[in-house]
């Protein structure tokens, strides 16, 4: 049986010791961190968070700067609103500037022999009208005599359409293309606007505007 070696010596292993001149630690005072002879003296940030608590003041928010805006960029000046006109006012006016242009036209003589006729030879033509019928005409108690004239010839479509045109250009084109219109309906359209009570928009054109 081998035998066995003792160690001689103080069994217990003795500890490294740097000593107090090699201790590392972080700087405590503002001092620590002054450098040579004028180096300026940089505080700490927990040091300087310290001193606001206690002095109770806090510095002013940094103010927002904002950048100019260019001049294109700036939106433009909102010019007002026009109200929107309405379809039948529209309608009404167009129609009105038509009668306004025919009326100034010069005299032809389909005007002079529409200014001849009387209001007898007016109603005769109506009445030679309503005798063609086979039934007498619905609705039409509370009109005129010229107002229904004018209506029988706004629904007589072979002188073509009657939307959005004055009833005396109406005529004067029919006239021009050669469908004889009759020159009864040119006459009341002229003794109407002698006494300016003529109305030249049609009265399908009223209800579909």
């Amino acid at each position: 049986m081998p035998t066995t070696r003792r160690r001689s010596g103080n069994p217990s292993q003795s500890t490294l010791s740097f000593g107090a001149q090699h201790k590392v630690s972080k700087p405590t005072s503002t001092s620590s961190l002054t450098g040579k002879k004028g180096a300026k003296n940089v505080n700490s940030p927990v040091t300087e968070l310290r001193q606001r608590s206690t002095s109770g003041s806090a510095s002013p928010a940094p103010a927002s700067v904002t950048s100019p805006v260019p001049e294109a960029q700036l939106p433009a000046e909102v010019e007002p609103e026009q109200k929107p006109v309405a379809p039948s006012l529209r309608s009404e006016n167009v129609v009105a500037e038509q009668a306004r242009v025919e009326v100034r036209l010069p005299e032809s003589e389909e005007d002079k022999r529409a200014e001849a006729l009387t209001e007898k030879d007016i109603r005769s033509y109506w009445q030679a009208e309503e005798d063609s019928r086979i039934a007498p005409r619905v609705h039409q108690e509370n009109l005129t005599m010229h107002e229904k004239i004018l209506r029988h010839f706004d629904l007589s479509n072979q002188y073509g359409p009657c939307i959005g045109i004055a009833r005396i250009k109406r005529w004067r084109r029919a006239q021009l293309l050669g469908l004889n219109p009759p020159i009864e309906v040119l006459a009341v359209l002229l003794k109407d606007e002698a006494k300016g009570v003529a109305n030249e928009k049609a009265y399908i054109d009223e209800l579909m505007s």
